[in-house]
């Protein structure tokens, strides 16, 4: 996973994906690894999103007559509010409730320099949530025949991992899809501040990233143990072309995108930019005054999708309900193994194949995946049946002891949201 400040997960200690920050969160590293590994990508595409209401105000834009439920629009503001008071720059969540009804809040400010406001539902890097969208292409090509979770890497990939104790005969595709692998982490990081800033634009291929994995020796025999693992998720994306003869993003699109109606869901491509309106991104407490880094390099499948809150909630909404994927997949993709490095930021947390389970407060678990971005952080939420979701989408990372603090807000939000109190 993406250790430090790194770009994709689910929490900046669970996080595993995206490029890393190390040096930048010393102070905290264990969550802001968690928050490396779900990060993701850089955002390519045009294209607008309408705001759904004025800035720093919750609204409902779901049917009318939908009675309101324990947790209401007041309730969605104070939890938002109390991320501003942290010091997340900005904050936007929107919430869909058991009957249908969207409540969205926002808080704090889009730009530093012109103190815009956050737009509702505008763009963001979701980093890591980026692997539940590939994870599922991966199941429905399951489903076809096209794919078997126990292929393994060698099947599809001839030679692609070997050496120095790496074995791709011995690695099956269910081993990449929950980080039990062993796969060394050769995801592209970044040792200090300035380091960032030389290197944000340069790119890279899972190709590349894969053969520098190589160089190193596996951290454990293929299922044996749990280690989050961006670069899993490359040779994913390389055997889902290697099956279909397309990239993965563009099974993406085809395969849950347009059918879902996700307007706003894209590959960043290598595009540097995140497409308008959006907020930009901020690490704060690396430096004395927040630092912009909104614009880098981030394309690929272990975190390299821009989207809003209004797409990934429908997106969690419709793999939970059974609209991707039969009752049968789904309980595969929802066989769960104990993610322990993820355990101090994320009490109770279990993975999946490319989906994480968390206790709720009112009982039972909820379905999940975090995205970590330099600057952006994506957290979600989606109750089993698909009938109540959130998803919490913040334009900062701290790289100090507010990490911690932002991580409990957060999870409070979801937990109060999905458990309707």
């Amino acid at each position: 996973m993406n250790h430090t400040a790194s770009r994709r997960s689910g929490t900046r200690a669970a996080s595993g994906r995206g490029r890393r920050l190390t040096a930048l969160s010393a102070a905290c590293a264990a969550t802001v690894a968690l928050a490396a590994s779900l990060a993701s990508p850089p955002a390519s595409a045009a294209g607008s999103v309408t705001p759904a209401s004025a800035p720093g105000t919750v609204t409902p834009v779901s049917a009318a007559g939908t009675s309101a439920p324990a947790y209401g629009r007041a309730r969605l503001q104070r939890d938002v509010d109390a991320l501003r008071k942290i010091g997340v720059i900005g904050v936007d969540a929107q919430v869909v409730t058991a009957g249908g009804r969207r409540l969205v809040a926002t808080a704090g400010v889009a730009d530093l320099r012109t103190g815009r406001p956050v737009p509702p539902g505008g763009y963001t890097r979701i980093a890591s949530v980026t692997k539940t969208f590939v994870a599922t292409v991966v199941l429905q090509l399951v489903e076809e025949g096209t794919l078997s979770l126990d292929d393994t890497v060698e099947r599809w990939l001839p030679g692609v991992v070997r050496g120095n104790g790496n074995d791709g005969g011995a690695i099956t595709i269910r081993h990449l899809l929950q980080h039990t692998s062993g796969i060394p982490e050769a995801y592209p990081s970044f040792a200090s501040v300035e380091d960032y800033l030389k290197h944000r634009y340069d790119p890279f291929t899972a190709e590349q990233v894969v053969a520098k994995a190589m160089k190193s020796r596996p951290g454990f025999a293929p299922g044996e143990s749990w280690m989050y693992s961006n670069t899993g998720y490359l040779l994913i994306s390389m055997i889902i072309e290697k099956a279909t003869g397309n990239p993965w993003h563009a099974e993406v699109r085809d395969r849950i995108s347009r059918p879902l109606g996700l307007r706003h869901t894209r590959w960043a491509g290598y595009s540097v930019k995140v497409p308008s309106p959006h907020a930009r991104g901020y690490m704060v407490g690396v430096r004395k005054t927040p630092l912009d880094v909104t614009d880098h390099f981030d394309g690929d499948a272990a975190g390299g999708l821009i989207s809003t809150t209004g797409d990934v909630n429908r997106f969690l909404r419709a793999l939970a309900g059974g609209e991707l994927l039969s009752p049968a997949t789904l309980e595969q993709m929802r066989a769960t193994v104990p993610a322990t490095p993820f355990e101090e930021a994320w009490p109770g947390v279990r993975y999946g194949l490319g989906v994480m389970s968390r206790p709720l407060s009112c009982g039972g678990v909820y379905w999940s995946h975090g995205g970590d971005d330099p600057g952006y952080q994506t957290r979600t939420g989606v109750t089993a049946d698909g009938r109540r979701s959130v998803v919490l989408a913040m334009s900062s990372q701290f790289g100090d002891s507010r990490t911690l603090a932002q991580e409990k807000a957060a999870t409070e939000l979801v937990d109060r949201a999905l458990c309707g109190k």
